[in-house]
């Protein structure tokens, strides 16, 4: 294990914060992407956002720490502001977690509290443009604002947070809304890897390569997988002394997102799915792509589980 700080392309050695070199014959960059917040860094502090496995169990515990902290208020304006979570940003990571939150406080926390009644809690999305999803078709998109608004939801558009304060959020066109529970969504760039190469950058700090695509490639896993593939085959072509492979070219075999319990939509071009077709879609997708069948078996059971309970196990807050 090991940051990388540097890259040295003429001596051919990857550089480490601690100043180690490690010599290369074939370098792969994979090093993804990182939350932007648009030249306001410091908001990073105030709304953490959704990449890695840490990020996920920052969030739960942010998410669970503001009801047991709503339960010891001691004004009716403290416990609301509480009971407000805000969601910055409408693509899929912002939809999915907006859902998740509605569904936790009306399920899953429902009964949980003696002094606070959790299915009063407020889920805000707020999305800049003019609506959510909006890499979906315009249909899917008023689908899964329709769901959400199932679920209490309230949804924003063409709204954008302008401010953080100590007690909550300025959002353009609405005013000043008082939070506790702000999460970030609405945007991500590359990782330092253009610094390192000393290469040009588009201004997500994405390298521009020069066996290009022909098309832009999205950001998201699928193409990433398909990336890896085609980065190990060029090589192991390369080592055997065969020509290299066709340039690659990105297979987009369609967009989910997923909403809440039975509610997702789904795009595969000519096929639209929505709803309970669409979550179930969802679904066999992420287990059909996961690791050995213990996985799969694992996680299929563990959904099932929480499907007829609520997910009423998941309550760890670890500080």
């Amino acid at each position: 294990m090991g940051r990388v700080d540097g890259i040295d392309r003429q001596a051919r050695q990857v550089i480490l914060e601690t100043g180690r070199r490690l010599d290369y014959d074939w370098l792969i960059l994979a090093t993804g992407v990182r939350h932007t917040y648009f030249g306001h860094d410091d908001w990073e502090g105030h709304a953490p956002g959704l990449k890695k496995i840490s990020d996920a169990i920052a969030i739960h515990h942010k998410v669970l720490k503001a009801f047991e902290d709503a339960e010891n208020a001691m004004t009716m304006a403290e416990r609301q502001r509480l009971f407000t979570f805000c969601v910055v940003g409408g693509g899929p990571t912002g939809v999915e977690l907006a859902g998740a939150i509605a569904e936790l406080a009306h399920k899953a926390l429902a009964r949980d509290f003696r002094s606070i009644d959790p299915i009063s809690t407020r889920v805000l999305l707020i999305e800049a443009g003019p609506r959510i999803l909006p890499s979906f078709p315009l249909e899917l998109s008023g689908a899964a604002e329709r769901q959400l608004a199932s679920l209490d939801v309230e949804v924003l558009t063409g709204k954008a947070v302008t401010a953080f304060g100590a007690d909550g959020i300025e959002v353009a066109g609405r005013g000043p809304v008082a939070t506790a529970t702000v999460l970030w969504a609405a945007g991500a760039m590359a990782s330092p890897a253009a610094r390192w190469l000393g290469a040009f950058a588009d201004r997500a700090g994405r390298v521009q390569v020069t066996d290009a695509a022909g098309l832009s490639v999205p950001g998201v896993a699928p193409a990433a997988k398909q990336m890896g593939r085609y980065a190990g085959q060029t090589i192991c072509v390369a080592l055997a002394g065969r020509p290299r492979p066709r340039p690659f070219r990105y297979r987009d075999w369609g967009n989910l997102a997923t909403i809440g319990r039975k509610t997702a939509v789904a795009d595969f071009g000519r096929l639209r799915l929505k709803g309970l077709s669409a979550w179930l879609a969802w679904s066999l997708a992420h287990v059909f792509f996961l690791i050995g069948f213990r996985n799969r078996a694992i996680v299929l059971l563990d959904w099932t589980m929480s499907y007829f309970t609520f997910s009423r196990g998941a309550r760890l807050i670890s500080d």
